[in-house]
């Protein structure tokens, strides 16, 4: 089994694995005509149950065959043209390399003596992104796994820098009585991992309180004006506001500047999750959508949506790198008190993870190679397409769409003309999507606005054109279709 191992030993049978599993993926995206092949979960579980993984193959060449049948013929292909759904994103080339080089590696990004390199070259990411947000000299961060955490640590280090304040002014106050008084202020559409972390933080999901939005689905600052009031009159304490840079549904803008005010006038720790929006921090054209993020204590950045990087790829931002020690534990073992003093850059003084892959040497090659304004011009792109799309509802009778798009999503519903039964058509449009999907033709979204079912086109292949747009209406406009002239035969 050693001749596995890979070691200078095994190179050739390395390059030889890697070239030939290449050469097949090349050659499935070159061939691949929609984003999936629309086969169901009846038909495919069988066939990887019945696989005996006690029984090996007898080469890569074999398990690439093998793998052909169980998970690259039926992949969801982002790169489709027609990959409309959720916030995934085509990957640009050197950001693969980059993916390939690190996994072969495997550097371990918790401890210095682990990645030399790898964790200067991450810091120097890390100082490169705050340097876009506009933080001072002190900020700092770290890579995550993703937005859900990269939110999490953010609420995580809030929650710990208000105890810290409060029980500073109140020595009395025990941290068991303060806990169950703080709170956490976001929009009702902000995303779901701002109640998740709020529960995994034993504040307990009742610690949100939510915000509404205005017609454009952005966080009323007056709204948020009277419920921190209403906080403060309960002797409760706002510990954190959370401000989104770009929702999952509407790629909405919540109005930072007006936010900052209210969170610095309340004494409340300010995060921004910019997980989707902070494609705008390289953007050309819009970088003023994000005015007032160089306000917040801390930020959330996806490079793995409006970056164009592989999955996973985040990261969480402070303005004052002194709050990350509220993640910081030295364990003997691996990172000793003493690493600090002797200024040994370990990594795990600042993250809630130990082993950690280098995934930020994916957006090092690509700035490498393509140049920030490179990455900007793609977001660009597809937040223009997003315009174009608007106006193709705006000017199709058989849909209705919910707001103009900030960034490149698109919410909208099918509405039959002359109308028709308000629960038939909400469940048309839920059928139209599940119908879609199942073709294989097509991936979109979908959400509810309001308890009704709407659809959702999320833009991120700037490969994808309003041919392409009009196309995929006129299917799910079909399938709605179809859904109501059945319901309507078998009502008869």
């Amino acid at each position: 089994m050693r001749s596995h191992l890979l070691n200078d030993t095994t190179a050739d049978s390395y390059r030889r694995s890697v070239i030939e599993g290449v050469e097949r993926v090349a050659a499935k995206l070159a061939a691949t005509r929609k984003p999936h092949t629309g086969i169901s979960v009846d038909e495919l579980a069988p066939v990887i149950a019945d696989i005996d993984l006690d029984t090996p193959l007898a080469d890569a060449s074999a398990a690439l065959d093998e793998l052909e049948d169980v998970y690259l013929r039926d992949a969801v292909y982002f790169h489709s043209p027609r990959y409309l759904g959720h916030l995934n994103c085509p990957v640009v080339i050197p950001a693969v390399l980059g993916e390939a080089v690190l996994s072969a590696v495997n550097s371990s990004l918790d401890t210095w003596d682990q990645s030399i390199g790898g964790t200067l070259i991450e810091r120097r990411l890390i100082d490169w992104t705050t340097g876009r947000i506009g933080f001072g000299a002190a900020a700092d961060g770290v890579f995550t796994s993703g937005g859900s955490q990269s939110n999490f640590h953010a609420l995580l280090l809030a929650r710990d820098e208000a105890c810290r304040v409060v029980m500073q002014a109140d020595p009395q106050l025990t941290k068991a009585e303060l806990l169950p008084k703080l709170r956490i202020f976001t929009s009702e559409v902000s995303h779901f991992s701002v109640k998740k972390s709020a529960a995994m933080l034993g504040l307990g999901y009742e610690a949100v309180v939510t915000v509404p939005v205005d017609e454009k689905k952005r966080m009323q600052s007056d709204a948020l004006a009277r419920e921190l009031a209403a906080c403060e009159a309960e002797g409760l304490f706002p510990m954190a506001v959370v401000a989104t840079a770009g929702t999952t549904d509407f790629g909405s803008i919540d109005p930072l500047p007006e936010i900052a005010g209210l969170a610095a006038a309340y004494s409340a720790w300010m995060h921004v999750d910019a997980a989707y929006g902070c494609g705008l921090l390289v953007s050309p054209t819009r970088r003023h959508l994000l005015t007032g993020i160089e306000l917040a204590d801390s930020v959330t950045v996806d490079f793995h949506k409006s970056f164009f990087q592989p999955v996973s790829s985040s990261a969480v931002l402070v303005r004052n790198r002194d709050t990350l020690k509220h993640a910081t534990y030295h364990a003997d073992y691996l990172n000793p008190r003493r690493m600090a003093e002797e200024r040994i850059p370990n990594q795990v003084d600042k993250s809630i993870q130990t082993t950690r892959r280098f995934d930020a040497l994916k957006l090092w090659m690509t700035l490498r190679v393509m140049g920030a304004d490179g990455i900007g011009q793609l977001f660009d792109e597809v937040c223009d397409l997003a315009a174009a799309g608007h106006e193709l509802l705006a000017a199709d009778p058989r849909f209705e769409v919910v707001v103009e798009p900030r960034l490149s999503t698109l919410v909208f519903r099918y509405v039959p003309e002359g109308g028709a039964n308000w629960e038939l058509v909400d469940q048309a449009n839920l059928h139209a999507r599940k119908a879609l999907f199942a073709s294989g033709e097509a991936v979109v979204a979908g959400t509810k606005v309001d308890g009704a079912h709407y659809l959702k086109f999320t833009l991120l292949n700037p490969q994808t054109t309003t041919s392409d747009i009009a196309a995929v209406l006129d299917l799910l406009a079909e399938h709605a279709e179809q859904y109501l002239g059945e319901s309507l035969v078998h009502a008869s």
